[in-house]
């Protein structure tokens, strides 16, 4: 099978109006990805560690190696829809499991090697994962949570001997040691577009994180963006590299496996926190065409002092998201990185890649997200009757079910919160995804309620989106969308603390910082050692990322007449 999704028009205008989605009957998403490409040599993965070593991995590798690690998983007695957690940073046996998933008709489930204690506890109690692979800094994590989830049988631990037979009721094995020597023959499970195939979990905005349910033909989904971000030049020499983390749709969507649709190579490298001499050095090392680099890390990369000088790049495009990108960012691209191009793009978990840019096609506009990308059938809706709202208006982005794969199945064992976010009858007919983000149509005459009716070169200011604010008190923080909630349950844990707020700050480099305004016990004193101890405690039980980078002491926090804090009063 050699399809993959094109974009081969030349005017935006009728992109939008010729594509369909023409995905094939009997579609496996390991398949599309790596074994339509598997008949040669060609490269699909450069791995590169901190310590030196190098890896290349040729599709037909991850072929087989993911082959022989779907036969592991069966040996375990995963079947058919069973969840198989991922606990690892950038390295081949993240994406192998989730090949290795899809081939056996299973259902991955990636999670971030910064999630604390009782993140990763929920997560796998939630999911009833019955299999974790976790990296070796996710060993003791495990061993923690583990005994609270009853449905985990067996623990896969990469690059250690965990030096355990068991823990809790899952039996513990070495990665490499349940893998070697098994076939490199699989054959495949029969699966189709709309066949489960991978959860992925939201911040918790609203209650408790939501496992967010895509199927086979997901990815798929990203392709037309992909090819609109990056120029619409995918295939040819293009290298791809992010230094997002694995476990985000940000990072495998935006990137990784569409780069794999095409046939491309990723770099891999587990960089742990964001160093911008380092990022640098792996770009201009594999020649790293193409790249996703969230605003912040963006904004770090601007501190390096002549990057073209010092390092040999290859960068044509950087597409980014999660923040408004601004005109200096832009300028700056333009004038250090001799005219690499940055594109904005805008997705959530449930429905990721629905807008972004193309130089190609229309000039960006600094703070925009940029337009619809063909397929995704987007509008600005008004939030209380579902109407399209008019220009220079703000509304809530929603999109067409229909037959879009990149919008999510379902909520995992939660229809009432898939109902909540569908709206039955939309614009136009039909079933719509609500995403709860709110934006502005732009406010130019004669822009089409329509998005396939959108701007032609000659009117480039209609059509643009421009991203106002999620309708929650979401926290966006160096790209990372946290809930307030989750981190105020965290601090509340604390013996000292009666009451709290949190909240997201602005913040020059990272778009928001959290902060934490606490209300201490009786008899406590607000001091530097409890701040330590409350960041401490946020970072190993939610994640490293959640935690408060400012801390407030108050006597008294401020609250409606109904008990609620007032948020706006914290910042």
């Amino acid at each position: 099978m050699t399809w993959h999704v094109t974009l081969g028009e030349d005017s935006y205008d009728a992109a939008c109006e010729s594509f369909a989605w023409n995905v094939p009957p009997d579609f496996n998403a390991a398949t599309d990805l790596v074994g339509k490409h598997s008949d040669g040599d060609r490269p699909a993965l450069f791995q590169a560690y901190p310590d030196g070593r190098r890896e290349t991995y040729t599709f037909d590798d991850l072929d087989r190696r993911s082959n022989a690690v779907a036969n592991a998983l069966e040996s375990m007695g995963v079947d058919r829809a069973d969840r198989v957690a991922v606990v690892v940073p950038q390295k081949p046996e993240n994406v192998l499991t989730h090949l290795a998933c899809w081939k056996r008709g299973a259902i991955s489930l990636p999670l971030s090697v910064l999630f604390g204690d009782d993140a990763l506890r929920y997560r796998l109690r939630d999911s009833e994962a019955r299999v974790a692979v976790v990296d070796a800094a996710q060993w003791e994590t495990i061993r923690a949570v583990a005994p609270d989830c009853p449905a985990l049988e067996h623990v896969l631990v990469v690059d250690a001997d965990p030096a355990a037979a068991r823990v809790g009721e899952a039996d513990v094995r070495t990665f490499e040691g349940a893998v070697d020597g098994r076939s490199s023959e699989y054959e495949t499970v029969e699966t189709d577009a709309d066949t489960p195939a991978i959860i992925m979990y939201t911040s918790g905005s609203t209650g408790d994180p939501k496992g967010v349910l895509h199927t086979h033909d997901v990815w798929v989904g990203h392709c037309p963006a992909f090819s609109m971000y990056f120029e619409r030049d995918v295939r040819g020499d293009t290298v791809y590299w992010t230094p997002a983390d694995w476990a985000w749709i940000g990072a495998l969507g935006d990137l990784v496996f569409p780069a794999w649709h095409y046939g491309r190579p990723v770099v891999g490298y587990p960089m742990g926190s964001f160093d911008p001499e380092t990022a640098f050095e792996i770009a201009a090392e594999f020649d790293v065409t193409n790249a996703f680099v969230p605003p912040t890390a963006i904004r770090m990369l601007m501190t390096v002092d002549e990057p073209t000088e010092r390092y040999d790049l290859s960068l044509e495009a950087i597409c980014s998201g999660g923040e408004p990108l601004t005109s200096e960012i832009l300028e700056w691209a333009d004038e250090e990185l001799s005219g690499t191009v940055i594109n904005e793009l805008y997705g959530q978990t449930e429905a990721n890649l629905l807008v972004t840019n193309c130089r190609d096609w229309f000039p960006a506009r600094p703070g925009s997200m940029g337009k619809p990308v063909p397929g995704h059938d987007v509008a600005v809706i008004d939030p209380d009757s579902g109407d399209p709202v008019e220009p220079g208006e703000i509304g809530e982005i929603a999109v067409r079910r229909g037959d879009d794969p990149v919008i999510f199945e379902s909520y995992w064992n939660a229809p009432e919160k898939t109902a909540a976010v569908t709206l039955e009858d939309g614009p136009g007919g039909g079933v719509w995804h609500r995403t709860g983000d709110l934006a502005e149509r732009d406010s130019a005459e004669e822009t089409s309620a329509d998005p396939r009716e959108a701007t032609s070169a000659s009117r480039d200011e209609d059509g643009y989106i421009w991203f106002v604010s999620r309708d929650d008190d979401l926290i966006i923080t160096s790209g990372y969308r946290v809930a307030p909630r989750e981190v105020e349950e965290a601090i509340l844990e604390h013996a000292a603390v009666e009451q709290v707020g949190v909240v997201g700050i602005p913040d020059e480099t990272r778009g928001e910082i959290i902060k934490a305004v606490v209300q201490p016990v009786a008899g406590e004193t607000g001091s530097d050692e409890l701040r330590t101890e409350i960041r401490d405690h946020v970072r190993e039980t939610v994640a490293a990322y959640e935690y408060p980078r400012e801390i407030e002491f108050v006597d008294e926090l401020p609250t409606t007449t109904t008990g609620k804090i007032r948020r706006t009063e914290l910042i």
